[in-house]
């Protein structure tokens, strides 16, 4: 009986009851402790036995293994499927990430050619709409350009 207990063990501390039950009868609990309070509570479900001093005798060793056998697949299994849906989340968290950064990145490349269009468009257009050769209300060419349109050559208007 022991030796079949050893493999759980070597994991953690099992607690094991043996009462009366009837006349005829005992009952042998097997509880393991869990190793950590995070730790999943089935691994911690009891194995109760109840049987006749002769049917424990032949019974319990063989059934008791087979417990143990399963409670170490379950085991297994947790932490597998603990490491799967670890791994799931960080590959979430790194692409949500890199969806951010991406858009984190789109964003000032996307509004930056906006102004200079905007500058370029105004630098073109000329604020005053008479052409630089036309002559004034009584027929003549002026002299000079207008003053704004001296200054718009400089590259600012005043």
């Amino acid at each position: 009986m022991f030796s079949e207990l050893m493999p759980l063990l070597a994991e953690r501390t099992v607690l094991i009851t043996v009462a009366r039950d009837s006349g005829t009868t005992i009952r042998a609990t097997v509880v393991p402790k869990r190793t950590s309070e995070s730790e999943n509570a089935a691994l911690s479900t009891p194995l109760s036995f109840v049987g006749t001093p002769e049917e424990l005798d032949c019974e319990f060793a063989k059934e008791l293994a087979a417990y143990v056998d399963t409670h170490r697949q379950l085991g297994s299994t947790l932490a597998q499927a603990k490491a799967t849906m670890e791994a799931a989340a960080k590959a979430a968290q790194e692409e949500a990430k890199r969806k951010a950064d991406e858009k984190r990145k789109a964003k000032p490349s996307a509004s930056a050619p906006a102004p200079v269009a905007t500058t370029e468009t105004s630098s073109t257009v000329s604020p005053n709409p008479a052409p630089e050769t036309a002559s004034n209300l009584f027929g003549e060419a002026p002299a000079e350009p207008p003053q704004s349109q001296q200054q718009q050559q400089g590259g600012l208007r005043l």
